[in-house]
């Protein structure tokens, strides 16, 4: 175990640099350049002072200098909030992302284990067909999907939370359900099948021939076994909510790092 865990270690600093060196050449064949104006051309001696200023005159000096600034935690001003550096909108937009994705993920962990308990418990059931029905959905459709469900139900016609902006608990209830939607739906399919096999362990009839409540042994003996799958899925399913939470934001107008993603592959 120790083995493979530095083995993918060493392997991170490897597929960042593939990551980078890809996303640059697709930046650099790209037509256009970030120091032209849509409104007005730019001089061009402007320009050649600006590409010096930069690093970007030549290729070679732009790919070198970069990595060099950001291992230094330096990445450098922002091209479109003038006098802003790339440090403080992550400063400003990052808590924002990280906040909606948690309230997200606990969501998805709490009601997701739930559903999967009681799916197991009463397999066969209309609540596992329900439980079957809301995966289903959960899986196919997208966050933004969900999100713009969500907004004409419960503000359009509904009227009961707000369907934009940020700065209170009601703004987080939406984009958060819309996060988790996805996640909750594995989780609670995850919880199912693992709770299906541990039912059937030896240790659950000894329990309940001793006597031990139903709940008890469901709970306190049969969940603890049946989460292990579940907290393996964590990890990616925390860097897919945090991903998806970039749509999410645009939909529902959130200040995090999701407006100023979007707004990148636009500018």
């Amino acid at each position: 175990m120790t083995r493979f865990v530095l083995w993918r270690l060493a392997q991170f600093p490897l597929i960042i640099a593939v990551i980078y060196i890809i996303t640059f050449l697709l930046a650099w064949v790209a037509p256009g350049s970030p120091f032209d104006q849509p409104d007005r051309k730019i001089d061009p001696i402007a320009k050649e002072q600006l590409e010096r200023q930069f690093h970007a005159a030549h290729w070679y000096t732009f790919l070198g200098y970069y990595p060099w600034r950001m291992l230094h935690g330096d990445l450098g001003p922002s091209m479109v909030y003038k006098g802003w550096s790339v440090n403080d909108v992550m400063k400003t937009s990052l808590p924002v992302s990280i906040t909606i994705g948690l309230f997200g993920m606990e969501i998805a962990l709490v009601v997701g284990c739930f559903i999967g308990v009681l799916a197991a418990v009463r397999r066969g059931g209309p609540f596992d067909y329900a439980s079957l029905l809301t995966a289903l959905i959960g899986i196919s459709l997208p966050p933004f999907v969900v999100a713009g469900a969500l907004i004409v139900i419960f503000s359009d016609k509904l009227n009961w939370l707000p369907s934009a902006g940020w700065g209170s608990f009601a703004q987080m209830v939406l984009p958060a359900l819309a996060l988790a939607l996805m996640p909750l739906a594995y989780i609670a399919r995850l919880t199912r099948a693992s709770m299906i096999d541990v039912l059937g362990a030896d240790y659950v009839r000894t329990a309940r021939a001793k006597g031990l409540a139903r709940r008890t042994v469901i709970w306190r003996h049969c969940f603890r076994n049946a989460f292990l799958p579940v907290f393996s899925f964590l990890g990616p399913a925390a860097a897919n909510t945090l991903t998806g939470s970039f749509v999410v934001e645009k939909v529902f107008n959130i200040p995090g790092l999701g407006q100023h993603f979007v707004n990148s592959v636009l500018n």
